[in-house]
């Protein structure tokens, strides 16, 4: 490394600080990638105009319940009160609507389990038939629905092989269809008339009733029998409950649904089916009971008539029979006693119902019915110091009474209870039910073409890097003094005004004429050319103690600006005064002729097969003021005509013509016409462009080159602008003039 380098690095060190270095090169990374990014960022804008265009319109339907955490009932009675009486908490009156017991019957009730729709163009074909009536069908593809079709599936059974699987109804001529499976006809039927065939013995048989087809013949939809439990699971995913607010006891129950009036009628129905069950759940304690006393009352009913007729037999066979006030009341006492006993035992048995033997109240009604056991025995006591006739008379008159008094109690309960249960409500009520929606929630097309604007730049941006980190390409001269131990001549910053320069001849080239347009003609005070007569003092001194004056620039790969560098090299050493010839040795591809406006033909392949001469072949570019030899006609064995001798006879006879003489050959790494040029050069000098070579390629290049018996004089590091790190050297550069 040079120490005019090593000055300038250590003093850019102070001129830029380091934090500002990496934020600079980042944004230099971002810039150099910029087509890059454009082109990925393009890519993911149009992926998201199409998508926010072509996804099907999601339309949401809304309504909603009102839970009441205490229930009412038109009429309360509150002996029977605990019969009747339950409250639940709002989440799970939410839990109990998404349950399978309300959607499996809003299914069952909607018939949602069989599926018909259109069978549309792939990808596009649904966005473009929105909303389009009936049409011819494009691009003669009329299997596919363009528009305007309609179907109705009134009645589809289908045996267990095809549940769930998708089935071809294609239409034909005068209501007439047939459906088919993977190409195999299942059934033909007419619209409005129900067909029936058995496919399978072993299966319930194929049945299809089409109440509507409009649709082209030839048009094909797509028809599916879905079991409950797909049909419900599809329901379920796109139907959601939640508490509107904080224990507000409301229920905002919504449908997304691609058909908007379907799904109003699927919500509308999902809230009568919900409203309807908590009615029947709030009733069934009162069903229940009422089930019981009903099974009772006619037993009841049957005793007490046996009794009383037993009470009547025996008063017929001994007489009138008399009691006294004391065996009233023995009697009175008795009967209370026996008909609340009686009363517990319903009153267990219905609890026993809905409890264990151990639950508190079923073992409180035990205790009731012991003591009132003790308080029987006492009574029983005194009955059997009475009269054999007087224990008789009590003995039948107390089941009589008990009997009566049961069986007027539980008719009273059970009366009670048919009006409790005509007059129960629900504790939910709905408030509002859906509606037909506005428009559709989704796509969301400014969000999805907002995101896909930024996740293309993201995405841009993130390659770039990601490119940088393992594609690890050159941007920096001194690394390459440091690992190929070759000097750089010379720095040449990227002109903008060379850019516009190539955009004009490319015009100029399609017409086949090109006018010369020489960067250092056009600004001599540009950087480049400020870096190229740098350059040429250095090559001055460089060629002092050299075995002849011919140069060779080449380069690892094409687009690297080498034919750039060879022209305004030139010139640059013709303005020094000296007389300069630049050959275009690129027998492949080389193109300098348009540049300097001259025709390819009669030129070096010519002057090496000896049919021209060497003065024949030889143009003036007065602007230049330099000699210029063309290709010639381009050979099918470049590196054999190179090998020719005539060839280095030919170079050898310009030795004494000119003051320098420039050769732009082809890239090492493409060809191995370089290395065989090189031969006859005293000076080889690479091209190696800025953020463009890894270091392998470079050390390639050099290896070639080597093997050829050549040392690379030198390293020529164009385009320091298009790097990752050129506002490092534009300070360089500028300190450079500085100093």
């Amino acid at each position: 490394m040079s120490d005019f380098s090593k000055t300038n690095n250590k003093s850019l060190d102070n001129y830029l600080p380091e934090d500002e270095n990496y934020l600079v090169e980042m944004l230099a990374t971002i810039v150099d990638g910029k087509f890059l990014i454009i082109s990925i960022t393009s890519v993911f804008l149009f992926l998201g105009i199409t998508k926010a265009f072509l996804d099907k319109p999601i339309y949401k339907v809304d309504a909603l319940l009102q839970v009441d955490e205490k229930p009412q009932a038109l009429i309360r009675m509150e002996s029977l009160s605990e019969l009747v009486k339950s409250t639940m908490p709002v989440m799970a009156e939410v839990e109990l609507v998404k349950s399978r017991m309300v959607l499996g019957e809003a299914v069952k009730n909607l018939d949602l389990t069989i599926v018909a729709e259109p069978r549309y163009f792939p990808i596009i074909g649904e966005a473009i038939a929105r909303g389009h009536l009936i049409s011819t069908p494009l691009f003669g593809q009329s299997r596919y629905a363009w528009g305007g079709e309609a179907i109705d599936v009134s009645v589809l059974n289908v045996p267990e092989d095809y549940v769930d699987e998708g089935l071809i109804l294609q239409t034909g001529a005068g209501g007439h269809f047939q459906v088919t499976f993977q190409d195999e006809v299942l059934i033909e039927g007419i619209v409005g008339s129900l067909s029936s065939k058995q496919i399978r013995n072993d299966q319930r048989p194929f049945s299809i009733l089409v109440s509507q087809l409009e649709a082209h013949p030839g048009t094909q939809f797509i028809i599916k029998k879905l079991s409950e439990n797909t049909a419900r699971a599809i329901l379920s995913n796109n139907f959601h409950v939640a508490e509107k607010g904080k224990q507000t006891g409301i229920l905002e129950m919504t449908l997304e649904s691609p058909n908007p009036e379907l799904g109003r009628i699927i919500l509308n129905e999902i809230a009568n089916i919900y409203v309807q069950q908590n009615v029947e759940h709030k009733s069934a304690e009162s069903q229940k009971a009422l089930e019981f006393l009903d099974k009772q009352l006619p037993e009841l009913k049957n005793q007490m008539e046996r009794s009383a007729g037993n009470l009547n037999n025996y008063k017929n066979n001994k007489g009138s029979i008399d009691l006294d006030i004391e065996t009233s009341n023995i009697l009175k006492g008795s009967v209370d006693i026996k008909t609340e006993t009686t009363l517990l035992h319903h009153k267990r048995d219905e609890l026993r119902q809905r409890y264990t033997e151990s639950h508190p109240s079923v073992i409180a009604v035990d205790k009731q019915i012991s003591r009132l056991k003790e308080q029987l025995l006492a009574y029983d006591k005194v009955i059997k110091a009475l009269p054999e006739t007087k224990q008789a008379i009590v003995d039948l008159s107390s089941n009589l009474a008990v009997t009566t008094g049961l069986y007027n109690s539980l008719l009273n309960k059970a009366q009670s209870l048919k009006v409790i249960k005509a007059g129960t409500v629900g504790d939910v009520r709905i408030i509002d039910y859906a509606v037909h929606p506005g428009e559709p929630i989704k796509p969301k097309k400014a969000i999805i073409i907002g995101f896909a604007l930024i996740l293309g730049v993201f995405v841009g941006v993130a390659v770039v890097f990601v490119r940088k980190i393992l594609y690890r390409v050159v941007e920096d001269p001194n690394l390459i003094e440091k690992k190929l131990h070759i000097p750089v001549y010379a720095t040449i910053p990227y002109s903008k005004n060379q850019e516009v320069i190539n955009k004009e001849n490319k015009k100029y080239n399609k017409s086949g004429v090109s006018p010369v347009a020489l960067l250092a003609k056009i600004d001599p005070e540009d950087s480049s050319i400020e870096s190229l007569r740098s350059f040429r003092t250095t090559l001055h001194f460089s060629l002092l103690d050299a075995k002849n004056n011919i140069i060779l620039i080449s380069g690892p790969s094409p687009d690297i600006g080498k034919t750039f560098v060879s022209m305004n090299l030139t010139t640059v050493m013709a303005d020094s005064g000296m007389n300069v010839l630049l050959i275009d040795a690129d027998l492949r591809k080389g193109s300098l002729n348009k540049l300097f406006g001259v025709d390819r033909k009669n030129g070096l392949s010519e002057i090496i097969l000896n049919t021209i001469t060497v003065k024949e072949a030889i143009h003036h570019i007065p602007l230049a003021n330099i000699d210029f030899i063309a290709t010639g006609e381009l050979p099918p064995n470049p590196s054999e005509l190179l090998l020719h001798e005539r060839f280095g006879a030919f170079l050898e006879s310009l030795t004494t013509m000119y003051d320098l003489i420039i050769i732009d050959s082809p890239p090492i790494l493409a060809a191995t016409d370089a290395a065989i040029i090189s031969r006859f050069a005293s000076a080889t000098f690479m091209v190696a462009k800025a953020g463009q070579h890894t270091m392998r390629e470079l050390e390639q290049s050099v290896k070639m080159f080597s093997q050829s018996g050549t040392q690379v004089k030198g390293v020529i590091f164009n385009g320091m602008i298009s790097s990752s790190s050129h506002y490092r050297y534009v300070y360089q550069y500028n300190y450079k003039e500085q100093s």
